[in-house]
This record gives structure tokens, C-alpha cells and sequence, in this order.
């Protein structure tokens, strides 16, 4: 069996040129974006970015070696740091092109280590004494300091997705101060400690930003400690702690990755998993933190999954050098000179190339044996829908082990976030209709996302198919599809008619017919009009469904119309007369209807019944027996007359 590679790098990466033919490389990972810059004479620049809109290459004068190099978001200002003192910025907005100005820093003896860009036009440059939030004024050739906050910083990190830096502090660089950035406004979060591995005395250990990631997962922004433990504690494998990091309140340990090994790790963060490359071993694997151990305070989690290598990738041979026929070469993977950036991004300065690594979700179902894991774990990805049903008939026509009660769970598992998503569905409708309330905020529809799988998706692709195999125990056929019933009832949907379709077609395939009957008698199958026209349709084949059908219309109380043309099909015309009657409903249905009826009989004395009742009817509402025009009764009456007699008319009543 060949080894499943359930990561891979994308197909279509960003290419740039390569370490080898530039003096450096750059990312910036708010913009997603690859500067490669090539010094000499004039600096020559040119930037990749996830589509060719992000695309562009320049040239600017050589004042010094570049130090960082980042486009503001849109590409409308670049900012270059040469110096450790200033940052230089040019104009990229058509209005004011190429219009330039440098700021340096305000702080007396600071070194900037860096930058970030928050917005189109504001920035904060992290020096070794503090943080400083600039607003840029291109039209004025200068910057705006809107904040700024005194520290000692050892080194800082940039969540873009949540304008959120960390700044490294204190001698072991351990205690992390966050600040919040939007719209102009600088907010400080409360600082958190991480703790660091005992070691043995005199050892101090630090931490750097080498062991620090920071990334959102579930919609929440951790920090990700990386902790090297020393051999000579009883368990010197490492692992991950993360720390979550809430825009209120205080930053708290949560969850612990245990790693089972210890050596050269990088983080990365896809579809929510956390994912842990080694170097040594060349193989990753993936945690997914909401698949919670049960009574734990603190999840202590182990991989989701054995660990696997990046599926081969190869990189096609281009330039001068190249020959068509010549195969592609193969890409070294976990390389020592691959750059890991959050989320989801590896860059090989040496080879030119930015992936984004993926899951390939279908591989990773044969890996994770217990369905109800299996399911926990697709219903959060994020292209999960084909792949659940693909599990789902795979579990019923394979012949799995564990037949019934893992059906039950894998469908309870499935109806519980189709549920969910009907409620919210339901909330948003009746919130939309009644009108925003006073103070509260506009609320948004809710997204349905893959992981909802309702009573179509599973009819089509799982149960139409699965009820029509013939090398299957029909009784197991039918439990499956009960079982998907009672899953339904169980959390209050409702079901959809072509389900009990597929239930009463397996019965009356297999002569079930007592079994029908039970299931009808004690309302596992729920009374619809579409239910009753398909019992109808049976009676040929089982005659009491005649009965059943009338019995489900009657107890629905809404179908009183149907019930009469049903019988009225049957030619009997006096049992529809009685029970329109017994239901009140005797006075508003229409003669012509039941005359039509009792004439295809060709029983005359039926046809003087109906007759002869709706001539009481008529005298009884109007005061005459006589049919009123628009009833389009005429024929009826001539032949009345012929066959009885003009005489036989109820005699008008003269006032």
C-alpha cells in the first residue's frame, strides 16, 4: 500500500528568482507578498504576490543595503528600512507618485528591529526601547505619530489577520506584551508569561522568536510556544503549548501538543490543524485542538494522525540549460533553508519558490479508524462535504465493522450540525422579519458550510444508491435507512417524504408488507400527503393500503380535498358524500363534481341519491332546489328529467 502523503504543497506556487541570483529575500506576510532585491547602481526590486494583481517590479536608488522591505496594504506605500535609526517611504498612489520621505525614530538611542503595516496608511515601527504608531501623509511628505509606549524589546511578532504584535521583554525574553491595532487606535493588552522548561543550574534558558508562532485557529488568536524539554527531565520529548490570547481579558495556557520526540521543529497552521514539521525524521503531523480529551482541564492532545511526509513535489527545469524531454527535478523537502510563515506558508529562498500547504482530505480517511473521530474531524475542515458522503457510502456498501451503532453515530453526528444550522437559520429569518431592535447590531445570515449535510445530500449520494444494492441484506437496508429516520426525529427535523419513499419501496421490494403496516400503525413513518398518494399507488400490490391512506388524510385534517377525489376515484361517491359531511364541509363542495362521479357509475339510483341531496342543499341555503348558473349543473338536470322524470324535480316552494 502505497504511503498516504495527506499534506501537500500547491500546485501553483509563487515563483520568484531564486537566493542564488539576488543579494536578498523578503517576505512580508500581511500582503503575502516576496520582495526580491538586487542591488548595484539603482536597487532593483521585484515583488510576487498570490496573484498577479499583487505583482509588480520597480527601481529605486541604492542609498544602502536594504533591511526589511514592505508595501502597505494595496500596494500603496512602500516602506525600506537601511538604517537602524529610519525608515524610508515611497508614494505608489497615482495622485502622489513616487513622492518620497524618511522618518526616524523618536525614541533618544533606540534601534528599529522592525516594522508593520496595520492599514493603508498607518504603521508602527518596534524599536529595542518601545513601539511607535505612525499615520503617513503622503500629500504632506511626512508621518503623524498617533502613539507610542516605552519598553525593552528583545525581539516582536505580527499577527496581520488580527493587527496584533507581541513584544518580546524582560532578560529570558518570556514575559510577552501585546498591543491591538485598529482604525487609528493603539490598544495594550494585558501581558502573560510563558513558562519555560526547568533546566539544571547555573543554565539560564531564553526564549526566541524561533520558538514562538502566533496564528488564529477556530477564529480565536493563539500563541504557540514550541518547548524543548532537557534530557534529563523524566519526559525530554518536546511539545506545543498554546496560549489563547482573547481581545478581553487575560492570555491563558489551553492546550499542550505532545510532539513524542524531540529535535528541529516549524509550525504551521491549515484549515484550522495544527501542523508540526520535523526536520530530522522529514515527516509532519497534524493536531486539531477541538478534538477535546474528555476531562481535562487542560487538553493535553496527541497527533490526529501518523505522522506522514509532504507528498514529492518537483520542480520543472527552466532557462538557457533546459531541455523540453528532460523530467522535472525533485524538490528537497524539509530543506534547512525553507522559511515557515503563519498560516499556511513555506518559502525556499534557494529555489525561488512560496507554497501554501494543503490537506488533501480524502487521504487521511483511511488513517483515523474510529468513524465517530473521523467524523468529529471532517465536519471542521473545510472542503469536507464530498468526503463525508464518500465515508458514509463507503461505511455502509464496504461492510465496515461495527455495523448498526456506528451508522447511528456517524448519522447523530452528521443531523446534529445540519440541526444547528437549521436553528440559526430559523433565528436570523424571524430576527429579519420582526425588525432591528433598538441597540443591537444588524445580525448576519448564517454561512452554510460544508459540514451541513442534509436529507438531500445523503438521499443522492449515499442511500439511493445504497438501498438499490442487491449484494446487501435488504433487512439491513432497511434498518440503515430507519436508522438515518430516527437520527432525524431524534433532533426534531423533519423529514423529508422521499426518505419513507425509499423505506416503503424496500418493504413492498421484499413483501414486508406486516412490517409496512407496523411502521404505519405506530407513526414511525410520519403521516404526509405524499405518503398517502404513494400508498395509494400500492394498493394493487397490498390492498389494505387503500385503508392506510385514508387513515393518514383523515389524521392529517388538512387534506379533506384529497380525501374526497381519492374516493371519488374509487367510485365511491356516497362514502365522500359521508364523510365531507362528517367534517362539516357539505356545504361549500361543488355538485357538479359529485353528479360527474355518480353518473360514470351508470347506477341510476345512486345518480337520484346525489341528486336529490343536493337539491335539499340548494332549497336548505337559498330557498330554492333549483342549481344556480354558475354551478354548470344544466346537463345534469336534463338528465335527471329524462331518466326519472320532469315530475321527479323537488317541487319549487311559492312564498
Amino acid at each position: 500500500m502505497s504511503e498516504e502523503h495527506y499534506l501537500e504543497l500547491c500546485e501553483n506556487p509563487v515563483q520568484f528568482e531564486n537566493a542564488s541570483s539576488v543579494n536578498n529575500v523578503f517576505f512580508d506576510e500581511a500582503n503575502k507578498q516576496v520582495f526580491a532585491v538586487r542591488s548595484g547602481g539603482a536597487t532593483g526590486v521585484v515583488v510576487k504576490g498570490p496573484d498577479d494583481k499583487n505583482s509588480v517590479a520597480f527601481r529605486m536608488d541604492d542609498k544602502g543595503e536594504v533591511k526589511c522591505i514592505k508595501f502597505s496594504i494595496g500596494n500603496k506605500i512602500l516602506a525600506v528600512q537601511r538604517t537602524p535609526k529610519s525608515v524610508d517611504f515611497i508614494s505608489f498612489i497615482p495622485d502622489y507618485p513616487h513622492l518620497e520621505c524618511s522618518q526616524e525614530c523618536k525614541m533618544k538611542n533606540a534601534n528599529i528591529l522592525g516594522f508593520c503595516w496595520t492599514n493603508w496608511n498607518e504603521i508602527v515601527f518596534i524599536t529595542d526601547q518601545g513601539i511607535e504608531f505612525y499615520q503617513v501623509l503622503p500629500d504632506k511628505r511626512s508621518l503623524k505619530l498617533l502613539k507610542s509606549q516605552s519598553v525593552n524589546v528583545n525581539w516582536y511578532m505580527y499577527c496581520p489577520e488580527t493587527a496584533v504584535i507581541l513584544l518580546s521583554t524582560t532578560a529570558q525574553g518570556n514575559v510577552l506584551q501585546p498591543f491591538a491595532f485598529k482604525s487609528g487606535t493603539m490598544s495594550k493588552m494585558p501581558k502573560f508569561e510563558i513558562e519555560l522548561p526547568v533546566v539544571p543550574k547555573p543554565a539560564k534558558l531564553n526564549l526566541t522568536e524561533r520558538d514562538i508562532a502566533v496564528a488564529t485557529i477556530y477564529g480565536q488568536l493563539y500563541v504557540m510556544y514550541l518547548k524543548h524539554h532537557s534530557r534529563t527531565t523524566d519526559s525530554p520529548c518536546a511539545e506545543v503549548v498554546l496560549y489563547q490570547l482573547p481581545r478581553e481579558g487575560s492570555c491563558k495556557k489551553t492546550n499542550v501538543l505532545k510532539l513524542n520526540t524531540t529535535g528541529k521543529f516549524a509550525l504551521n497552521v491549515v484549515d484550522n490543524l495544527v501542523v508540526v514539521h520535523h526536520q530530522s525524521s522529514q515527516t509532519s503531523i497534524i493536531f486539531d485542538i477541538k478534538l477535546r480529551e474528555p476531562d481535562c482541564a487542560l487538553n493535553v492532545h496527541q497527533p490526529v494522525l501518523p505522522g506522514r511526509s509532504i507528498h514529492p513535489y518537483r520542480i520543472p527545469l527552466t532557462g538557457p540549460a533546459a531541455v523540453p524531454t528532460q523530467p522535472p527535478v525533485p524538490c528537497e523537502l524539509y530543506s534547512s533553508s525553507w522559511s515557515v510563515f503563519q498560516p499556511d506558508i513555506i518559502i525556499s529562498a534557494s529555489e525561488g519558490y512560496l507554497w501554501y500547504l494543503q490537506v488533501k482530505l480524502p487521504l487521511t480517511v483511511n488513517l483515523l479508524q474510529d468513524k465517530g473521530k473521523l467524523m468529529d474531524f471532517l465536519l471542521r475542515r473545510r472542503d469536507c462535504k464530498m468526503v463525508i458522503l464518500s465515508v458514509c457510502a463507503q461505511m455502509l456498501n464496504g461492510g465496515d465493522k461495527g455495523g448498526l451503532p456506528v451508522v447511528a453515530t456517524v448519522f447523530d453526528k452528521l443531523n446534529q450540525v445540519y440541526k444547528e444550522y437549521l436553528e440559526a437559520e430559523q433565528t436570523y429569518t424571524v430576527a429579519t422579519e420582526s425588525g432591528p431592535s433598538r441597540g443591537s447590531a444588524a445580525r448576519e445570515r448564517p454561512v452554510r458550510t460544508q459540514a451541513v449535510i442534509d436529507q438531500s445530500d445523503m438521499y443522492t449520494h449515499v442511500l439511493s444508491s445504497f438501498s438499490e444494492k442487491k449484494d446487501t441484506c435488504h433487512k439491513f437496508i432497511i434498518a440503515v435507512l430507519m436508522e438515518y429516520i430516527r437520527s432525524l426525529n431524534q433532533v426534531q427535523i423533519t423529514v423529508q417524504h422521499y426518505l419513507y419513499e425509499l423505506v416503503i419501496k424496500m418493504l413492498v421490494q421484499h413483501n414486508l408488507f406486516y412490517m409496512l403496516h407496523q411502521f404505519l400503525q405506530y407513526h414511525v413513518l410520519s403521516d404526509s400527503k405524499p405518503l398517502a398518494c404513494l400508498l395509494l399507488s400500492l394498493e394493487s400490490t397490498y390492498p389494505p393500503a387503500h385503508q392506510l391512506s385514508l387513515d393518514m388524510l383523515k389524521r392529517l385534517s388538512t387534506a379533506n380535498d384529497e380525501i374526497v377525489e381519492v374516493l371519488l376515484s374509487r367510485q365511491q361517491v356516497l362514502g365522500a358524500l359521508r364523510f365531507i359531511r362528517s367534517v362539516g364541509g357539505h356545504d361549500n363542495i361543488s355538485a357538479r363534481k359529485f353528479l360527474d362521479a355518480a353518473r360514470q357509475t351508470t347506477d341510476q339510483m345512486l345518480f337520484y341519491t346525489i341528486f336529490r341531496f343536493f337539491e335539499q342543499r340548494n332549497l336548505r341555503l337559498r330557498g330554492s332546489s333549483s342549481f344556480n348558473p354558475g354551478e354548470h349543473c344544466e346537463e345534469h338536470v336534463v338528465y335527471f328529467k329524462q331518466v326519472f322524470g320532469e315530475q321527479a324535480l323537488m317541487k319549487q316552494v311559492t312564498v
